[in-house]
Parts: structure tokens; C-alpha cells; sequence
């Protein structure tokens, strides 16, 4: 009995010990820049050229087809034209030819379909879309990675910074309160016209994973109006039928 009392003291011990240590480390939460997500049709058609040039490539979009890109604004002669490069049809889902097995080769891991992305990091991280601009404007170049980048919102990422030629390069630098990032060579874009740019793939991803999201958003309007309308109605109702009964 002794023992087990002993026993039980050393471990709360330990747990008073380390608790402020647990805390501090469960505080160390990753800070994520607020995304200005947008339903603005030329932000959203913005977005999705950048997708189709510089994502599509190696990421698919297959829950979402091409000719869907009419809801943003877009013809489905443009969408035709501009955003869509290897024969395909508008009616045909937003694939990739890259093989799984072959990037998983090239990359150490398939890059993973960006039509729900924005949804599986907000159950992770709370925003989706915070997720993806912070993520998106942290590359920086790294010697020791094979692709010559990382990432500080996703250390050691296999994927490499595509957008590169457009915000330019950046390198770590460590400092008191973790690393921060300085740019070393210009891209083609300022830093704001680049967050801007950001700001609009990632309205376009959002969008991607709920397009009837702001239709949704209209019915779920006009259904509440009908029901509180019924409401009254239905209260009149009550009060005219119960008006002579004490």
C-alpha cells in the first residue's frame, strides 16, 4: 500500500513538473495569415488561370468539370480557349496525365487533388483558406531539400515552389520568435500584387470544393424568410382561434 502510495505521488509529481512545459508547447500554435477570400467573379476567373498554369499540372481537380467553370462567369468558348490545353472536353473532369506511382517516385509522396483541399485543412486548422495563403507565401530556398525549397508552414514539403517566377526567392532567417522570411531576388510581382494573387487562387480553391455554396447560401435565406413568415401566419392563426376561449 505504501508503494502504490509513493508511486502515485511521484507521478503527480512529474505532472506538476512538466504540465508548465506540456502548455507552453501545446501553445506553440501555427500562426496563419487571415486569407481575404473572395466570390468576386474576375477574382474567382483570376484564380483559376493561376490553377489551370501552374497547379493543374501536377495537381488534379477530378470532383470538379471544366464546363463548371461557367459559374464563375467564364464562356464555354473562353474556358475552351484559354484554360484548357491538351484536347479535352468541357464536359470532362479536371484530371492530370501524371501517374500516382510516377510522382510518388519524382516527389516521395502523390500530390495530393486540390477540388476539397480547402475543406480537409479546415478541419485541421480551423481555416482552409488561411491554411493555403500562408502556406502558398512561405517558400524559401533550401540547399539540403531536393527540390531546392521548403516551407515554414509545412517543414520539408515535397512540393516544389512553382510560383517562384512571380513572388521571387526568398531565405530563411532565424531570429528570437522563430524564422522569418527575406526576399533576396524580385519576382515579377510585388509582394502585394503577389498576396493579391494568393488571395485569388485561393477563392478559386475554396470555390472548387462547394460551387452552389453562395446559391446554398441564398435558398438557406429565402427558406428562413418562409418559415418566419409561416410563423406569423401561424400565430394569427392561434390567437384568432383562441380568441373566445378563457
Amino acid at each position: 500500500m505504501k508503494s502504490r502510495v509513493i508511486s502515485f505521488i511521484k507521478r503527480a509529481a512529474a505532472v506538476v513538473l512538466f504540465a508548465p512545459a506540456m502548455a507552453m508547447a501545446a501553445g506553440a500554435v501555427l500562426h496563419l495569415d487571415k486569407a481575404p477570400v473572395s466570390t468576386d467573379p474576375a477574382a474567382l476567373q483570376h484564380g483559376a488561370k493561376l490553377f489551370v498554369n501552374y497547379c493543374l499540372n501536377c495537381h488534379g481537380a477530378s470532383f470538379l468539370r471544366y464546363n463548371r467553370l461557367q459559374d464563375i462567369g467564364l464562356s464555354e468558348e473562353s474556358i475552351r480557349d484559354n484554360l484548357m490545353f491538351t484536347g479535352e472536353k468541357t464536359g470532362d473532369l479536371m484530371k492530370i496525365a501524371m501517374r500516382r506511382e510516377e510522382a510518388k517516385q519524382w516527389f516521395g509522396a502523390a500530390p495530393p487533388d486540390l477540388t476539397l483541399v480547402a475543406r480537409a485543412r479546415a478541419s485541421e486548422f480551423g481555416s482552409g483558406a488561411d491554411w493555403l495563403y500562408t502556406y502558398l507565401r512561405q517558400f524559401h530556398r533550401d540547399p539540403n531539400r531536393p527540390t531546392g525549397w521548403n516551407n515554414l508552414v509545412f517543414p520539408n514539403v515535397g512540393m516544389p515552389h512553382v510560383l517562384w517566377e512571380l513572388q521571387g526567392e526568398q531565405v530563411a532567417k532565424a531570429g528570437d520568435h522563430g524564422s522569418t522570411l527575406e526576399l533576396v531576388k524580385p519576382g515579377k510581382l510585388t509582394a502585394e500584387e503577389y498576396d493579391n494573387a494568393i488571395a485569388d487562387l485561393v477563392s478559386y480553391i475554396v470555390w472548387m470544393g462547394e460551387p452552389v455554396a453562395e446559391k446554398r447560401k441564398t435558398i438557406g435565406m429565402v427558406v428562413l424568410a418562409f418559415l418566419a413568415g409561416l410563423f406569423v401566419l401561424a400565430l394569427a392563426l392561434k390567437k384568432n382561434y383562441w380568441k373566445d376561449i378563457h
